[in-house]
């Protein structure tokens, strides 16, 4: 499944978790607002919502009510090992396949990294 297609709350809960694990929303950190994000993103607030549902779901944030979400500890490390799984098993074969199919060799693909 393309990127693209993906719906529109995974896509959005991607951004927010590649953002945690690249440490723009640190743990302990506040994530934006459902409003803020949503403005930001030009998306629905209730998708925004959807997807910060998740999050809160995987014991990833924090709900302080009237407050906010906040990055709880460990949310980067447990998010890099999930995100790596899903990759190399969703992602990874179709790609493996494709270097194939092209014939690039592992030192084309780190010299044009």
């Amino acid at each position: 499944m393309t990127q693209q297609s993906r719906p529109v709350y995974l896509r959005l809960r991607d951004l927010v978790a590649a953002a945690i694990i690249e440490g723009r929303y640190r743990e302990g950190e506040m994530l934006p607002s459902v409003r803020v994000l949503a403005a930001e993103q030009g998306a629905n607030p209730l998708t925004v919502a959807k997807a910060y549902q998740q999050f809160q779901a995987d014991g990833l944030v924090d709900v302080q009510r009237g407050i906010g979400m906040y990055v709880v500890p460990g949310a980067a490390e447990r998010l890099r090992k999930s995100e790596r799984a899903r990759f190399l098993k969703d992602e990874w074969p179709e790609l493996k396949a494709r270097i194939h199919r092209l014939g690039l060799e592992p030192a084309e693909l780190l010299a044009e990294a």
